[in-house]
This record gives structure tokens, C-alpha cells and sequence, in this order.
């Protein structure tokens, strides 16, 4: 088997404790249409079914005070699961940033270190023109 490195991403999606990856699921399944349009059907059954029960004996009648209080604990709980998971995404943001920082100055050496060599090249290469010129004028050949 071959050793594949993982990416940063990879490195601290492993890291995440149960909490931390369960505030990622939660924040994904709220922030989507299934759970908008599911929600919304459940909240039409509970009023069609509170209203055809109003005529003979309703549990939760108009105005769906029940249904108010599990709203309002609803919004509670997903307002403190946002505010987490945005938490976390400041931390992976600012992580990701540390590391481009990382690599930029890595490959800043990098950039210098090849300057360096590239001007040590050009000196050696008009080392040897002069001295192609010396030595052609030397033999007394006309330089070209």
C-alpha cells in the first residue's frame, strides 16, 4: 500500500471531536430546502390536524399554543447550533489562513533561493564571455 498524504482539510475533519462534527451535521440539515420544506409540512398537519379535532376535542387548540412553545424551543436550539458551527467556521477559516500564510513565506524562500542561483549564473555566464573575449583577442581573432 502507498502512503497518500492527507490534505490540512483531511488532517482536521479527523481531528473534530463528536460534539464538533455533530454541530456540522445538525448546521448542514437546517440550512437546507428538505428541512424548510419538511418543517413546513409538519407545521400544516399539526394545524389541519388541530383544526379537524377542534370541532370534537382539539390537544392543542387555536392558537396552536403548544405548537408556539415547540417553535420557540426549535428557535432557540438552532440559533445556539448556528452560532457554534459559525464559531467553528471562523477557527477553520483563521487555520486556513495561517496555513496559506505558512506556504507563501515557504514558497517566498523558495522564489529567493532561486533569484539567487539564476544571478550566480548570470555572473558565471559574463565571467565566461569576458573571458572568451580575452581569449579570442588573445589569439587574435576579432570578438564577435
Amino acid at each position: 500500500m502507498t502512503d497518500q498524504q492527507n490534505t490540512w482539510h483531511e488532517k482536521h475533519k479527523a481531528s473534530l471531536t463528536k460534539g464538533q462534527r455533530a454541530a456540522d451535521v445538525m448546521r448542514n440539515g437546517m440550512g437546507s430546502w428538505p428541512f424548510v420544506g419538511s418543517f413546513i409540512g409538519f407545521m400544516i398537519i399539526w394545524a389541519a390536524i388541530n383544526s379537524w379535532a377542534l370541532a370534537t376535542r382539539a390537544w392543542d387548540p387555536y392558537p396552536y399554543i403548544l405548537l408556539n412553545l415547540l417553535l420557540s424551543m426549535l428557535a432557540g436550539l438552532q440559533g445556539a447550533i448556528l452560532l457554534i458551527a459559525a464559531k467553528r467556521q471562523d477557527a477553520i477559516a483563521a487555520a486556513m489562513a495561517q496555513h496559506d500564510f505558512d506556504t507563501n513565506i515557504r514558497a517566498k524562500e523558495e522564489i529567493e533561493l532561486l533569484i539567487s542561483i539564476n544571478r550566480e549564473q548570470l555572473e558565471i555566464l559574463q565571467e565566461l564571455k569576458k573571458t572568451a573575449l580575452t581569449s579570442a583577442n588573445v589569439v587574435g581573432r576579432p570578438a564577435s
